[in-house]
């Protein structure tokens, strides 16, 4: 069907919109992570910076000449940028390991009470994360795990493997039956089935599933920001920490944050192609 004149100039406001309002915020931050401190003060602000400068970048790395104090940034962003990474893949490899092998349960094998289980445990997806804030951090105390590596990736496992568990368990029912009974037929195991018949055939639902995991690993603010104040603190809390009572440094919290941009941007550029084919498994049948 054709679209006529104004349809079209309607559309292209909308989508004209749509990418203002997704890359502006982006742009603004780069843009301002660019400009000299004092520009920034300046009035009126320019959209575009009027000098540009790699200064706050280089503060954050320890590069070039920068200050005293500033040292500590550098090693205080670097620690963070690691245990972001660290709680972020950890999370990720074992909650798609787990949701691997509970997936292909819930798909292909038969047990008692599978279908409530299955529901029991994606309901708590619907369970907002605020309301058990305390009885896990007593939890965490009580377990010596605040502010432990193991014990951030147990309460990201928590949130995030119930999705890709659903997921996972979509992708398997989608795949043909019959591979596997050859397979079968042929004297294969149900373990050798899963991990060398099964798991190349869902690599798109893996991938999918180990982006939606890392990506909100790597973006949690509210949980870091209560179990992990120090030593195991991740970018999200340390970067709003550059703002003090007395001046807030844009330069460096913009440098901050769009450093921490550059790997989730790159994960879903180049897995972009899975992560739809691995969402929309299981929607035809």
């Amino acid at each position: 069907m054709e679209l006529r004149l104004s349809q079209r100039i309607l559309l292209g406001i909308g989508f004209a919109v749509l990418i203002l309002w997704s890359i502006g915020p982006i742009y603004w931050a780069i843009a301002t992570s660019l400009t000299p401190t004092p520009d920034l003060m300046s009035q009126p602000i320019h959209f575009f910076p009027q000098r540009l400068t790699t200064y706050h970048y280089e503060r954050l790395a320890g590069f070039g000449y920068i200050a005293s104090n500033d040292v500590t940034v550098a090693l205080q962003f670097r620690k963070a940028l690691v245990n972001s990474i660290i709680t972020s893949f950890a999370a990720t490899l074992i909650s798609v390991f787990l949701a691997t092998l509970g997936g292909y349960a819930f798909a292909r094998l038969t047990f008692p009470g599978r279908t409530v289980i299955f529901f029991i445990v994606i309901a708590t997806i619907a369970i907002p994360g605020y309301t058990v804030l305390i009885p896990l951090y007593r939890i965490m105390i009580g377990a010596k795990l605040l502010d432990t590596y193991t014990g951030v990736t147990l309460i990201y496992l928590s949130a995030f493997l119930p999705l890709a568990l659903w997921l996972m368990r979509s992708v398997f029912q989608q795949l043909p039956l019959s591979i596997e009974e050859a397979a079968r037929i042929d004297g294969a195991g149900r373990l050798t089935i899963l991990f060398r018949i099964v798991m190349p055939l869902a690599a798109p639902g893996l991938v999918a599933a180990s982006i939606i995991t890392f990506l909100g690993a790597w973006g949690q603010y509210m949980v870091p920001l209560i179990f992990s104040p120090n030593k195991t603190k991740p970018l999200t809390v340390l970067i709003p920490e550059f703002s003090t009572k007395n001046f807030i440094d844009y330069g460096l919290i913009n440098a901050g944050g769009t450093i921490a941009m550059i790997v989730p941007i790159l994960i879903v550029i180049f897995l972009n192609r899975y992560l739809v084919s691995g969402l929309t498994a299981g929607s035809v049948k």
